[in-house]
C-alpha cells in the first residue's frame, strides 16, 4: 500500500467507492448465494447503499460522512438485531469479494480491502 495516499485515494475517491458499494448491493440483490443477508435489508437497498458508502468513505480515510450524520458507527451495536454467524459473514464477504474482483482497482488495493473486510465481517458475528 502507498503510505502517501489514503486508502480512499487509492480506491479512487467518491466515484470508485460509490461504484464498489453499488456493485456490492447489485450482487447481493440478485444472487441466491446472498439470500440470507439480502433478507436482512429493506426491499429498497437505497438507504443501505448510502449508509455503507458514507461509512466506507470515513473508514478508508476520506470524508467522515457517516460520523458527521449519524455519529460513531458502533458497528456491532447497530447490527445486534441481526443474527450474524459464519454463514451470514461468508455471504457478505462473497458479495464484497465478487464486487472487488469485478472492479478495476489495483490488485494490491483489492487484496488489502479483502483482508480488512474479512476482519470486520468476522468481528460482526454475534452467533455461533
Amino acid at each position: 500500500m502507498n503510505e502517501l495516499n489514503s486508502l480512499y485515494d487509492l480506491i479512487g475517491g467518491e466515484t470508485n467507492l460509490r461504484a464498489l458499494v453499488n456493485r456490492f448491493y447489485d450482487i447481493m440483490d440478485v444472487s441466491p448465494e446472498a439470500k440470507g443477508i439480502r433478507a436482512f435489508h429493506a426491499k429498497s437497498l437505497n438507504q443501505s447503499r448510502e449508509k455503507l458508502f458514507m461509512f466506507l468513505s470515513g473508514w478508508s480515510g476520506g470524508p467522515a460522512l457517516y460520523v458527521e450524520k449519524y455519529g460513531h458507527p458502533r458497528l456491532r451495536q447497530r447490527h445486534v438485531s441481526f443474527s450474524i454467524g459464519e454463514v451470514e459473514r461468508d455471504q457478505w464477504l462473497w458479495c464484497m469479494n465478487k464486487a472487488l474482483d469485478e472492479s478495476e482497482l489495483l490488485s494490491t488495493v483489492k487484496d488489502h480491502l479483502k483482508t480488512r473486510f474479512a476482519e470486520v465481517a468476522d468481528f460482526m458475528r454475534n452467533k455461533e
